[in-house]
């Protein structure tokens, strides 16, 4: 049997009551997890200034990803460059997992969208992290989340960002929207290229998927695997586009997507 079908075969549902205790013991985990969470950044809000708190929020959430990923037993292996500090990275889009899997391996503040804060627990959790949320087509909601991703910067953290604007099969990389890309410049700040693929490939999240059945697939499931490749850090000169910067890389990623 191939590794893939190995992969495909381990991401089937249990059945009966293995698949019910397993999904149960996770979901109840994940429940664990976000209680410790809270708790720790009550106490980290009593740190002295606000780079304290983005620095200790990316590390909570470093710590809070790679306990979930454990949970469900999702196996993701790194490689590639290092990741400066105060980088930009960008990422294919493939599931809801993307930002928890790239978190594990470099503490981060992830930018979103404004869906996920309504989403029950999670969204709570994920604004108390420092997740930056914005609205597609509102421009009011842009320009804060431009203002949030320079002050976590400024703080000496990584934003990560997913520059397609949707998910995808994780067989290609959709075109890049150009915006971060400009704030990146003024801020002088790396852009590091990041290409995400799973196994089994049905734990790509697309089009209509709704969350919840997503989910306990993947919950009642005996696991996946994952590969993160981190690119060369991008560092544009002078009198670059935001445009032909995102173009560049987004030919990054489809490279590395490709190595994976």
């Amino acid at each position: 049997m191939s590794p893939a079908a190995v992969a495909a075969a381990a991401l089937a549902p249990a059945r009966g009551p293995a698949r019910l205790a397993r999904a149960g013991a996770r979901i109840a985990g994940v429940g664990a997890t976000a209680l410790a969470t809270a708790s720790r950044l009550r106490r980290l809000r009593r740190e002295p200034g606000p780079d304290a708190l983005a620095r200790g929020r990316a590390l909570a959430l470093q710590d809070a990803s790679r306990e979930v990923l454990a949970l469900h037993g999702i196996h993701a292996a790194a490689a590639g460059a290092q990741v400066p500090v105060q980088s930009v990275l960008v990422s294919n889009h493939v599931s809801w997992l993307d930002p928890l899997v790239v978190a594990a391996h470099v503490p981060c503040v992830p930018v979103s969208k404004a869906d996920v804060s309504a989403w029950p627990l999670i969204g709570t959790l994920a604004r108390d992290l420092g997740v930056v949320f914005v609205s597609r087509g509102d421009a009011g909601s842009g320009a804060q989340a431009l203002r949030s991703v320079r002050a976590a910067l400024d703080a000496g953290a990584c934003v990560l960002n997913f520059p397609e604007g949707t998910t995808s099969d994780g067989e290609g990389v959709l075109p890049f929207r150009a915006g971060l890309f400009g704030l990146a410049l003024r801020a002088g700040a790396p852009i590091v290229p990041v290409a995400i693929r799973y196994e089994p490939r049905s734990l790509a999240w697309t089009g209509d998927d709704s969350f919840l059945p997503h989910y306990l697939a993947l919950a009642s499931s005996q696991g996946a695997r994952v590969s993160v490749r981190f690119g060369a850090p991008l560092r544009p000169g002078p009198g670059v586009s935001p445009r032909a910067v995102a173009d560049d890389a987004r030919a990054a990623v489809a490279a590395l997507l490709a190595e994976a």
